[in-house]
């Protein structure tokens, strides 16, 4: 990753880069800090620099958060995790810190499952559900990248997901099993190999893939696990490293010469064989003991069944250093006691490290909750003789822990709740937008013509090529209402919980386009969504206290219209509830000083412009000025084939969007999607593809 970022960093304005004293980064900055910026960059650092454990940075939609972030950082100087409450910002917030941190390593550490059953057990219906999951290569290896950069070197970035409090292997262990090799070393290929093997990585001569080796005589190339397009050679001669190559595993050719690599473990989960075999002791103990409990209470059924499935974990320990489901031991890995908090990503920080929290109110609630879930379902494992009790010790960590662990926080919200406004020892306001954007302008109407007052809304805002999001409190009222719009001619599309991240991202970026208008939601259209052609914003029955109705959920909601210059929020009430009118007063402050600011500074309110780019391109960069020049192309090519060749072709773009979304290139996929459709429409003479329905 590093060397794409050296590439990157060359292509761009020399002069457009700031240092700072003492600080490895360089901070790519396109504009100087404005508006706000400036104070609360410099309110951030001073407060880090006195000593201060907790600060907030209030900062609204569309004032730049992420360019005071990645401002703060660099001044500081020292590595820094960046928190955010779900993978879609995570990915958004990883594009950007790259975009201003070309130089340096910026990590993106979230779960890498694509898909995750955890193993439980329903005793009313004497069900046992196996695990079974589908780890994502690409995130697997962008995780061990990360905790590599932070061994290696200070100018790190890492943006991570609560993921990042789930036990991952000893940070000191890890550290252990690390390979140096220099040229000149005395190291026999039998060594090597040795090593290599108790790191996990596999030996493969057909299929030389991440976290694999191959032997040709006293030539060994291994794959690291944390690169996805570097290898290295290793040549050895009479028991000596002769020389050390990177290349390319694709093609074979040569990179360059190097006179040190160091290879990392192909797992967060390697473990030092003598650890193994003290491991595999203390874990018969335990079996031990848990038999003779269950004997005791007459549960033999439990009492086989742990056994059975406990003993073949440990030969398969015994033999191969590993075994399925091996997390559920890590205590007896780490050494730690009964109850102990489990080793996380948060232990590989330096003691100097930063944290920073985005859409704290959010993820505070996150970091609470993780525990609970996590040991009802593993409770009723132990009680039935599933697993050893030992496995309740492989979870998140609690929340009293992760904050023993926390470094110097800064909380980042436009809307900071309660937790927050508690502990924090400053407030860095950035209320004022450099774009001069004012907060929309809010109306409230009477709840009882909420529906046809909107359809009429709608048609206004549509006809000016501008788009509407409408929020509503149930599943019903939204499909309901969707179908009722969808009925008088307007493009709705109904955004729900059961829509997974990867068409979410879709669906927002078919808005964007214009593919539809107008988007109808419950609770999805809050914290972080990035939709500047949105000028109307349309909450109804905004007037029904509770969670969808409180001063934060409003707040954030208004929000979404924040980044058009005719943003507009309507509340569709028949009672002023205390939640509206503080939300209302609050951003009517914020209107107020932006306002003044603009007046004072001579600005006219702009519209944010933003490529409708690929929110996740940040995470897989593919050459893309290269792709879009082959895309159009193509659609030259699509105009002379015959039928038989069109045939052809759509079974090659389906088999390419089956890959994209393999390798989580989502807005790939969808744009290999929306080609097939063009396609279809010239074979077919009509569009099959269902685009725009309103239940979906």
């Amino acid at each position: 990753m590093s060397e794409h970022h050296a590439e990157v960093g060359d292509a761009l304005d020399e002069s457009k880069f700031v240092t700072f004293e003492g600080s490895p980064f360089q901070l790519y900055q396109p504009y100087p800090p404005a508006g706000d910026q400036p104070t609360a960059i410099d309110t951030l650092v001073e407060g880090v620099g006195d000593g201060l454990a907790f600060q907030t940075l209030l900062g609204v939609t569309g004032s730049g958060k992420t360019f005071t972030m990645a401002n703060t950082i660099a001044r500081l100087g020292r590595p820094a995790i960046v928190f955010a409450p779900n993978k879609t910002l995570a990915a958004q917030l990883y594009a950007e810190f790259r975009e201003f941190f070309p130089r340096n390593a910026v990590e993106y550490f979230v779960s890498y499952y694509d898909y995750y059953q955890p193993e439980a057990y329903v005793p009313q219906r004497d069900l046992f559900i196996e695990k079974d999951s589908s780890i994502n290569e690409h995130i697997e290896q962008m995780r061990l990248s990360a905790t590599k950069s932070l061994m290696e070197r200070r100018d790190v970035v890492i943006v991570a997901t609560v993921s990042a409090i789930y036990g991952i292997g000893n940070p000191s262990e890890y550290h252990q099993m690390i390979l140096t090799l220099r040229t000149g070393d005395k190291l026999g290929q039998r060594d090597v190999i040795a090593r290599l093997i108790a790191m996990q990585y596999t030996r493969n001569e057909q299929d030389f893939q991440r976290g694999t080796f191959r032997v040709r005589g006293d030539t060994i190339d291994i794959f690291p696990a944390e690169h996805a397009e570097m290898a290295v050679r290793v040549e050895l001669f009479d028991d000596e490293v002769e020389t050390l190559q990177l290349f390319d595993p694709l093609t074979g050719r040569v990179r360059q010469k190097i006179p040190r690599f160091t290879v990392y473990p192909s797992s967060h989960y390697v473990t030092p064989r003598d650890t193994v075999m003290r491991a595999v002791e203390t874990i018969k103990d335990e079996l031990r003991e848990r038999l003779e409990f269950f004997h005791r209470e007459g549960k033999l059924v439990e009492a086989q069944r742990l056994e059975q499935r406990t003993r073949f974990d440990l030969e398969m320990l015994q033999e191969l250093g590993f075994c399925k489901g091996i997390e559920n031991y890590s205590r007896h890995f780490s050494g730690a006691a009964p109850g102990d908090p489990p080793p996380t990503l948060v232990d590989y920080l330096p003691p100097d490290a930063l944290m920073l929290l985005d859409e704290s109110h959010v993820l505070i609630g996150q970091l609470n909750g993780m525990y609970n879930g996590d040991r009802a379902r593993k409770e009723n494992l132990v009680n039935y003789g599933f697993r050893l009790p030992s496995a309740l010790d492989n979870r998140p960590l609690k929340f009293h822990e992760f904050e023993r662990k926390m470094r110097q926080v800064v909380f980042v919200s436009a809307t900071p709740a309660d937790y927050e406004k508690r502990v924090t020892g400053q407030i860095a306001e950035q209320v004022v937008r450099p774009t001069g954007l004012v907060d929309p302008e809010i109306e409230v109407r009477p709840a009882s013509s909420q529906v046809d007052d909107v359809l009429t809304e709608i048609n206004a805002r549509v006809k000016a090529g501008e788009r509407v999001l409408i929020t509503v409190l149930t599943k019903r009222m939204a499909e309901q209402l969707t179908e009722f719009l969808a009925d008088h001619g307007v493009k709705v599309r109904y955004l729900h919980s059961d829509i997974d991240t990867v068409e979410r991202v879709e669906i927002i970026r078919d808005l964007r386009l214009g593919t539809f208008d107008v988007l109808v939601g419950i609770n999805l259209l809050r914290e972080g969504l990035d939709i500047p052609e949105v000028s109307l914003v349309a909450i109804l029955d905004a007037d029904k206290e509770g969670f969808l109705r409180a001063e934060r959920s409003l707040i954030q909601t208004i929000g979404r219209a924040a980044r058009n210059v005719n943003g507009k929020a309507i509340l569709y009430a028949d009672n002023m509830t205390e939640s509206m009118k503080r939300a209302i007063g609050e951003t009517e402050r914020r209107r107020a000083k932006q306002i003044a600011y603009n007046e004072k500074m001579g600005i006219t309110p702009r519209g944010v412009v933003k490529r409708i780019k690929d929110i996740i391109d940040g995470v897989y960069n593919a050459d893309d000025a290269r792709a879009e020049l082959k895309e159009a192309q193509q659609r030259a090519k699509f105009e002379d084939m015959s039928e038989k060749q069109l045939a052809k072709e759509i079974k090659r773009l389906e088999k390419q969007m089956a890959d994209y979304a393999k390798n989580l290139e989502f807005e790939k996929a969808a744009a290999t999607r929306d080609q097939l459709a063009v396609l279809r429409e010239r074979v077919f003479g009509a569009n099959v593809g269902d685009h725009i329905s309103g239940g979906r």
